[in-house]
């Protein structure tokens, strides 16, 4: 079955197209750039680039795998609308999993492990990892420095994503070169189960964790003196 997958939860916005058999997932075509200020305008000509690249067609999907964040309120609904939208008008289901997965669930090596994004405001969103990948704390949002001390409560050794790049000196962990955003075919595993079983599509609910910085005007200035 050819799924796609999406995920604008970080700079990183990413499209790719994955082959979910009972043998596994394979990755067919990928695209990423890593861009905070253009989620809108890169995810639908990436979602086009790998459909060609892999030689398919929309009307080709069998499902569609979206990343549920937690991110910023404006770059992470471009990717859950996009999904959400095409899901909807072409009849296949969606399933959503959290973008903190895609890093901390393959950067598992035996011991816990701490994955973060950039949260902006000098904060992390971030989630704690056991030896074998699963998620056992998070997503939260925080600063660094309460996200260093959970998860040195945990065990963790080592620390993965953008976000622990941006603040390692707070964090006082090792940090991994890779994985640095989110990998479109490790978010189509952690669905690969639930896509292979048929199971009902899913609603894409974003992980935003707080409010958006915009917040609409609660009464009207006088513009007569």
């Amino acid at each position: 079955m050819l799924v796609l997958v999406v995920d604008s939860s970080t700079p990183a916005v990413t499209a790719a197209l994955v082959e979910i058999s009972a043998d596994g997932v394979t990755s067919r075509a990928h695209r990423c750039t890593v861009d905070a200020r253009a989620h809108g305008e890169l995810l639908a000509p990436q979602v086009d680039a790998v459909l060609a690249d892999a030689g398919a067609r929309p009307r080709d999907l069998g499902a569609i795998v979206a990343g549920l964040g937690p991110g910023p309120f404006t770059g992470l609904r471009v990717g859950l609308v996009t999904a959400a939208t095409m899901g909807q008008v072409l009849g296949v289901p969606t399933y959503g999993v959290c973008s903190l997965d895609g890093m901390g669930y393959p950067a598992a090596a035996g011991e816990p492990v701490l994955a973060a994004s950039d949260a902006r405001r000098k904060e992390l969103y971030w989630a704690v990892y056991d030896g074998a990948g699963q998620r056992i704390v998070g997503p939260e949002v925080s600063t660094p420095a309460v996200a260093a001390a959970r998860a040195r409560e945990l065990g963790a050794t080592v620390a993965v994503g953008d976000g622990a790049h941006r603040y390692a000196e707070a964090l006082n962990l090792p940090v991994r070169v890779e994985p640095r955003y989110p990998e479109a075919t490790v978010l189509a595993q952690l669905a690969a189960e639930r896509i292979r079983a048929g199971a009902p599509g899913e609603r894409l609910t974003p992980l935003y964790l707080r409010r958006p910085d915009a917040v609409a005007a609660t009464g009207r200035k006088p513009v007569l003196p």
